[in-house]
């Protein structure tokens, strides 16, 4: 498959900072400055010799400072291999080819943050903090995970924030202690969330009573479907010129690439935001895990891997 805009980092430095997470700090072979991002974002590794193997990761590093960018990777033994690969078989002074940040978790103004992590789910959090302090933003941050062996950046956040932040280890403490901190909706107040799906469903949960848009989340696996069956429907192609027909049992990825269109991906699961397509006509039927509600609704782009239509025709921008 074609494979995004890439271009080629250094790793310049690898940590393990937890048990299983090692921090990888990319940066350019003549050291200048890298693409500007903003908190949420993440960047796309491209690893080994196969095309699919595109692994997303949030950026952890400060985007003050655009001489590096530093990722934490988590050995997942159930993964797709990417993980396992990074851990494995990069080391400093390899070439890492990657894609531009990207941010489909950015953090909106708000006088108020409540922060929310899960294991992992820290990462895209560190900058979040960071910005909000500049802000001079109230915050507070919940992170927990399954020891504090396993909890990466732990010991560094109590030491620079103190109370503002509760690390609380599930064989310590049990389950996050949702209920307390999210009982009652708090004006201007902006929630982010990311970790697991059991946690991302249990904080969905306990802010159900709270304003729409306050709730921001990230998932490394897809929700829950909630979408009927699929059926047939046409798409067509504009900037390939073609139309070509999409059956009940696949998807719109899978047709156009069986055609030869230049169709990027990676996750094909609806998270990671690769396959991102502008729509130009019609109505999307929306099963990702990527755009806000806000953003499915406003119905200008979509996931090809997994989302489909809900109109008879649609046309895209591919």
């Amino acid at each position: 498959m074609p494979t995004p805009e890439t271009f080629d980092l250094t790793l310049v430095k690898r940590e393990t900072i937890a048990a299983d997470i090692v921090q990888l700090t990319l940066a350019r072979p003549d050291n200048g400055d890298l693409p500007s991002w903003e908190p949420g974002a993440h960047i796309d590794l491209h690893l080994g010799e196969q095309p699919t193997m595109i692994r997303q990761y949030s950026l952890c590093s400060s985007p003050a400072d655009p001489t590096h960018y530093q990722v934490a990777v988590l050995r997942e033994p159930q993964s797709r291999g990417g993980s396992t690969y990074v851990i494995d078989h990069l080391h400093p002074g390899d070439t890492v080819p990657i894609s531009p940040p990207r941010n489909h978790f950015a953090l909106v103004p708000s006088r108020r943050y409540v922060f929310v992590a899960g294991g992992i789910g820290i990462t895209p959090i560190i900058p979040m903090i960071e910005a909000a302090a500049a802000a001079d933003s109230d915050w507070n941050l919940l992170y927990g995970g399954r020891t504090r062996e396993t909890m990466a950046f732990a010991t560094e956040l109590i030491q620079a924030w103190g109370p503002r932040v509760s690390v609380r280890p599930q064989d310590e403490f049990g389950l996050l202690d949702l209920q307390s901190l999210l009982a009652s909706p708090a004006p201007n107040t902006a929630i982010y969330c990311c970790g697991p799906s059991p946690l991302l469903d249990a904080v969905e949960a306990a802010t159900a009573s709270w304003p729409a848009g306050t709730l921001h989340t990230e998932r490394f696996a897809p929700a829950t479907p909630t979408t009927s069956a699929g059926t047939e429907f046409e798409v067509e192609f504009v900037q390939s010129g073609v139309t070509l027909p999409i059956p009940a049992d696949r998807t719109i990825l899978e047709v156009a690439e069986e055609a030869g269109l230049p169709v990027v991906y990676s996750c094909e699961e609806g998270t990671c935001g690769v396959c991102e397509t502008k729509i130009i006509c019609g109505e999307p039927d929306h099963r990702d895990s990527v755009l806000t509600g806000t953003e499915q609704q406003a119905g200008n782009s979509m996931m090809i891997c997994i989302s489909r239509a809900r109109s008879s025709r649609l046309v895209l921008e591919l």
